[in-house]
């Protein structure tokens, strides 16, 4: 036997039926207007977004140009004036915080007894760091460098190096040592032979 349903009418509960496609229709509605409201936020925060970029964007051109006007306008001649200055009060404050105390306690703890320093120039170099020239008299060239060795071994020197030997009239060696130093707070104890 065959079951068919020959009625006009197929839903038995039509009541159940209205109310699912309604409840469907209310969630799609719904749906389409939370879709339609995240949509108008978000071209709004799209356009404000692009404003904002507009802004900044007129800014950066601005301040560039005003950059290029200030470097422009800058006297290079003017500037390296004061560069000059500003190098100068430089090597007067190395010249007032330069320790010779300390610089002199190791030419005390490193000298030979027969030499002489005759003439002492610190400065700095491009690298900023201090180079010293000691001028020294001595009779043999094995006391000089017992000298040069004696200020690398100790520390505080290095790159110890005689730029200038000469023999005077009296048969002394005059010679010209040239060396990177590095002061410390505290000064070596000094090796001499007094009491």
């Amino acid at each position: 036997m065959q079951r068919t349903n020959l009625a006009t009418r197929p839903f038995y509960n039509e009541r159940l039926a209205a109310i699912i496609v309604g409840l469907l229709a209310v969630a799609v509605l719904v749906l389409t207007l939370a879709n339609v409201a995240a949509l108008a936020s978000l071209s709004g925060r799209g356009a404000a977004l692009r404003d904002e970029t507009a802004e900044h964007d007129a800014r950066a051109a601005a301040l560039r140009r005003e950059a290029q006007q200030a470097r422009v306008s800058v006297d290079r001649d003017h500037l390296a004036q004061v560069a000059e200055a500003a190098h100068e009060a430089n090597a007067l404050i190395d010249g007032r915080t330069f320790s010779w105390t300390e610089l002199f306690n190791r030419f005390e703890a490193t000298l030979p007894a027969g030499v002489r320093i005759t003439g002492v120039q610190p400065r700095r170099d491009d690298n900023q760091r201090f180079i010293v020239t000691v001028s020294v008299v001595a009779r043999e060239v094995d006391e000089v460098d017992a000298f040069m060795e004696a200020l690398e071994e100790r520390g505080g020197f290095h790159d110890v190096l005689a730029r200038r030997e000469q023999v005077d009239e009296e048969g002394f060696i005059e010679t010209s040592l040239s060396g990177v130093y590095v002061p410390t707070a505290a000064a070596p104890p000094a090796t001499g032979g007094q009491p």
